[in-house]
């Protein structure tokens, strides 16, 4: 990481003015502003662009460029804050659904441990409608809002976080050994190039609210969480615009001169292909 980096830029970032300590006051505060600053979001995949995980590139897509990211680059830009405000970061490797798939689902996620006086807290900001603030590292249920997340300890080093009824997910392993941002580079390759990838599959974007997470997937447009809705069609090329750049807070001239056109006819083929599945199944 480069000296002018700086823990006012990332402040700046995700909009926080106040109070920066380590402790537990600043931890919510930063967690919660980076999930409704940086928005979760796959768009340079869907342009294929590659996925670059080093410090200076993440800083100068999230914080310079002021883009959104995938669980990785999520997960080590959140550290980087954290550690800048002077918190005890561990990365650590996660398998979501290993729970129904099993054991080749590790790696398929990253989160991160929090260590701040004698008490261990749960970071994440690479679920698109995952948890606002952090959950402390103990067993049993936990609400924020109306919404109730639960914690369950596997073994002594493995954990499972169950997701809220009607999550994008239903729930992801973490283990507590320590890992590298560069360990889950392999990982990012195949989720970010494989042609059977849902990552490289389907445009997504997600951006949450305090009990409310917007959601996009290719055309179709959702509400998830304790206020739900109907899902939704965008029908043209200018809405779509307009949500990724209003709802999604994504800079549109990122993207390219014809990045919006080309995003907006490839999530038409998208579309096409989920109902000749929905058919096919009916």
């Amino acid at each position: 990481m480069s000296t002018d980096v700086t823990i006012e830029q990332m402040l700046h970032r995700v909009g926080h003015h106040g109070h920066v300590a380590a402790d537990v006051e600043t931890l919510f505060a930063l967690h919660q502003a980076w999930r409704h600053a940086v928005p979760y979001e796959n768009l340079d995949i869907q342009l294929g662009r590659p996925i670059a995980l080093d410090a200076e590139a993440l800083f100068d897509k999230l914080v310079r460029r002021r883009r959104g990211g995938y669980c990785y680059e999520q997960n080590a830009g959140l550290a980087m804050l954290l550690r800048l405000a002077g918190f005890q970061v561990t990365m650590v490797e996660a398998a979501v659904l290993r729970a129904s798939r099993g054991e080749a689902m590790w790696g398929n996620h990253n989160t991160l441990v929090v260590d701040l006086d004698d008490r261990r807290w749960l970071a994440d900001a690479g679920i698109g409608d995952g948890f606002i603030q952090p959950l402390p590292l103990r067993e049993g249920p936990h609400v924020q809002g109306r919404l109730t997340y639960r914690l369950e300890r596997l073994d002594p080093d493995t954990w499972r976080f169950h997701h809220h009824p009607g999550g994008t997910i239903a729930s992801y392993d973490f283990r507590l050994q320590p890992r590298d941002i560069a360990d889950f580079a392999a990982h990012s390759r195949e989720l970010s190039t494989s042609p059977a990838s849902a990552y490289v599959t389907t445009l997504m974007a997600a951006r949450p609210t305090a009990d409310h997470t917007l959601v996009l997937l290719s055309r179709t447009l959702r509400r998830l969480g304790a206020d739900a809705t109907t899902p939704r069609t965008i029908t043209d090329v200018d809405e779509f615009a307009r949500t990724l750049s209003t709802d999604f807070l994504v800079p549109l001239d990122d993207l390219g001169p014809d990045g919006v056109a080309h995003l907006w006819h490839k999530t038409g083929t998208q579309d096409d292909l989920w109902r000749a599945r929905v058919r096919n199944t009916a």
